[in-house]
């Protein structure tokens, strides 16, 4: 793929991001934070990108006008429908702009359409889950509720090694569920409006979590890549910021102290107590990650709805 068309993927993915014009000002600024996080050494300047559409200065015709190859073209829309779907099934306005994407991309209708399905089943795939098993005296237990947690941050860890794109996507499902699972270990039976309100307060962004999850695997040259080599040197770039890892298994603790602890946390305390739990997931990372490398080998990427809908 050519930085070309890298930059047009990336720019048609921010364009879905804001395309229902009701992303949430907090939203916005971790959108920003993770353009400006990217290197400006890059082939693809992100920030220069975030700053063409945010001024509506990029077209979907252009964009879609510098995709040489079908695969490229199947890339970009794909990318933008879990954009779209990354907090939840996507809007009225976001329908229509994946129906002019793919049209201006020439794409098959049937074949888009059933991706689309099958991104939005995995996108509104209900949250309810074995809870965790109680201790003798009441409660959950505290070992099993530990180990949950790891599984879960390891299985993610692990689709991020993946290559493709819902893939990436069932990332976000899965820290949900294991929200629920936390909260219905401690007595709270949740729906997915509170679990988005509680990921939102720790500072972490559905939307923004996966442009950031798939712009680093696009620029390390993951997405898309089949074949061998995955789960060498291009494995291990994708899974270097220990993003899926660090941010599933900080979200499972710090939910585990919220609802312990009755939901008294304030935001500063929530976002105190995940700004110190990433510290320590960060920490973790590196030890787990042959972990997450056996597990992505054991992975079936055509399961990812039915592991979302039964993890």
């Amino acid at each position: 793929m050519t930085d070309t068309e890298s930059r047009a993927i990336v720019t048609l993915a921010l364009m879905a991001a804001f395309a229902d014009g009701d992303k949430h000002a907090r939203e916005r600024e971790e959108i920003k934070r993770i353009a400006d996080g990217f290197s400006r050494a890059e082939a693809i300047n992100l920030p220069t990108l975030y700053q063409d559409v945010l001024m509506q200065r990029v077209s979907v015709a252009d964009l879609g006008a510098q995709l040489r190859s079908h695969g490229a073209k199947q890339l970009a829309y794909e990318m933008a429908v879990c954009v779209c779907d990354a907090d939840g099934a996507h809007s009225e306005a976001e329908r229509g702009f994946l129906a002019d994407l793919r049209a201006s991309l020439g794409l098959d209708a049937a074949a888009s359409a059933a991706f689309t399905d099958e991104a939005q089943a995995i996108a509104a795939a209900p949250l309810a889950a074995g809870a965790a098993p109680a201790a003798p005296g009441g409660g959950p237990d505290p070992a099993e509720l530990d180990q949950a947690i790891l599984n879960a941050a390891i299985l993610n860890g692990a689709l991020e090694l993946l290559p493709e794109t819902l893939s990436t996507m069932a990332i976000i499902p899965l820290q949900m569920k294991l929200v629920y699972r936390v909260g219905k270990a401690y007595g709270f039976e949740l729906d997915s409006g509170h679990i988005k309100d509680f990921v939102a307060t720790v500072g972490v962004g559905l939307t923004s979590q996966y442009l950031e999850q798939a712009g680093r695997k696009l620029l390390g040259g993951l997405l898309g890549k089949v074949g061998g080599g995955l789960l060498g040197g291009l494995g291990k770039q994708a899974v270097s910021s220990g993003m899926s890892f660090t941010t599933t298994y900080a979200l499972g603790h710090v939910a585990r102290r919220y609802y312990a602890g009755g939901r008294q946390l304030s935001t500063e305390m929530l976002k105190g107590a995940y700004a110190s739990v990433i510290q320590e997931a960060q920490g973790l990372q590196t030890r787990y990650l042959p972990a997450m490398q056996e597990k992505a080998r054991t992975l079936d990427p055509r399961q990812v709805l039915s592991m979302v809908r039964g993890g």
